[in-house]
């Protein structure tokens, strides 16, 4: 994840404000003339859709309704600290906070967050003739409770995709050399093998031809959780290990010898993969998260990459920001052979289907106007330039949009792609004590990056610590 916008956001507000049609003005002006004068306060992450928000959006609000919105945009860590510590201490300063699909489910757990579905029925004054939730698309299940009522309003949502350098591709030297090399024709990855191949060869290409080339990018920070996002929720998922190698059916068992997979053949095999492509990446992979990942490729210093689909748009089309604009391609992640068959069935997933949402906290002291904000940031005649200016869709009609379907050109079918093979992609599994397992894990997991502790005994340790925290939670019985 997480760039800023590539574009002139300024252009699309003035575009936004102007092109209100007057029915929906007369809603948002009448709805919101007794909260105008409010302030809205709202945290998020920096990444391209929040920016948008802050931008865009929160601008044509106040010009339609007369509420400012003022959003935050900060970096991962301190807007997770900063919302939870608001809502637990009750204090009201946010109105609206991010949720990334994988904390929701702690989020409700708690009862943090505001019934969005419930509160508009309760008053149907509030509710805006142009949103209607049904137009999401059905990565808004991830935002739901077990009665099927939305907590949030998704405002980002993307797959994390195998990106190559489509010049170095289809260089005909290149091409030559590789199959002078391998015996193979330079073709994106299918398998884990053909992938490292790729990384291998360009990685020596590079140096042999004195360039500024690796073959692969890697998110392997030594001591953030991106790089243990990217080994669970990118790398594991195409070996076969799904859900982190927890198995909730196993009394959530991580560990092999209780079930789980955690430290299982499957997985000390992807973490052994994953290490070997990170010491061949540019030497800032060791301290990159989703961030630099990004602006590596974009600075042509990776021949291919997982790269969050967030930052596609800026990569392919904006010269300002991208050396590879024109030269990127898009495909399916590698995988071993079973893999995507069991995505086929829904038996698991070949990598990670992000997102988040902005969701009303039950402390905010502005409920009312807040709910017209999200149903403002989800009603279709948004979303078009919205997901121009950052590839994500959230509402089905977006791919439909002119702007869109010329868009997907550029990106060599991303958004093609997301509609299509979205459904091969999961989000992280249903677990409330998502942070705490991370929290425990994670300090074994960097050992075994810094060289600490081997590969193959770093994931029996945090198997057992993933088990250990479980039973204090309560959870393993």
């Amino acid at each position: 994840m997480k760039h800023e916008l590539g574009m002139s956001l300024a252009a699309l507000a003035v575009g936004l404000m102007t092109s209100v049609i007057p029915a929906k003005a007369d809603f948002w002006s009448d709805a919101g003339a007794k909260y105008k004068g409010v302030t809205l306060h709202g945290v998020t992450e920096s990444t391209p859709p929040s920016n948008y928000i802050k931008d865009v959006l929160a601008p044509a609000f106040e010009k339609s309704t007369g509420i400012k919105v003022e959003i935050e945009t900060t970096s991962w860590d301190q807007m997770y600290d900063k919302a939870i510590k608001d809502m637990e201490a009750k204090t009201g300063i946010y109105d609206m906070v991010y949720i990334e699909q994988d904390i929701i489910y702690a989020y409700l757990a708690r009862d943090f967050l505001v019934d969005i579905t419930k509160s508009l029925k309760d008053d149907p004054s509030l509710k805006a003739p142009v949103y209607d939730e049904t137009h999401f698309t059905t990565f808004a299940n991830y935002f739901k409770n077990g009665d099927g009522d939305l907590f949030g309003i998704p405002m980002e949502a993307f797959i994390k995709l195998y990106l190559y350098r489509t010049d170095l591709f289809n260089d005909a030297a290149v091409k030559e050399a590789f199959k002078k090399e391998t015996g193979k024709d330079l073709v994106p990855a299918k398998t884990h093998e053909e992938y490292t191949q790729i990384a291998e060869f360009f990685t020596k290409w590079g140096k042999d031809n004195s360039k500024e080339l690796w073959g692969t990018t890697a998110q392997a920070h030594t001591g953030h959780p991106a790089s243990w996002y990217e080994f669970f929720e990118s790398v594991a998922p195409t070996f076969g290990v799904y859900n982190w190698g927890i198995d909730a059916s196993k009394n959530y068992a991580a560990s092999v010898a209780n079930g789980g997979a955690m430290n299982s053949d499957k997985a000390k095999a992807a973490l052994k993969y994953w290490l070997h492509l990170r010491d061949i990446a540019p030497p800032e992979s060791q301290a990159s998260t989703w961030t630099e990942v990004a602006t590596t490729f974009a600075a042509g210093r990776a021949a291919q990459g997982l790269v969050y689909g967030e930052n596609a748009a800026w990569i392919a089309s904006d010269a300002e920001k991208s050396k590879v604009v024109g030269n990127v391609g898009v495909a399916l992640p590698p995988v071993e052979p079973g893999v995507m068959e069991d995505a086929e069935s829904g038996k698991g997933y070949i990598g990670y289907y992000d997102g988040g949402a902005f969701g009303l906290p039950v402390t905010s002291k502005n409920k009312e106007a807040a709910l017209l904000f999200l149903q403002y940031i989800g009603q279709d005649s948004v979303q078009g330039d919205w997901a121009v200016a950052a590839p994500r869709i959230t509402n089905t009609a977006t791919y439909d949009d002119p702007k869109v379907i010329e868009m997907d050109k550029k990106l060599n079918g991303y958004y093609t792609m997301l509609k299509n093979d979205g459904k091969l992609f999961a989000g992280a599994p249903p677990y409330p004590f998502h942070a705490q397992v991370r929290e425990a894990t994670a300090p074994i997991f960097y050992k075994i990056l810094l060289g600490e502790v081997s590969s193959d005994d770093g994931l029996d340790q945090m198997a057992a610590a993933a088990e250990a925290e479980l039973k204090n939670l309560g959870y393993r019985k």
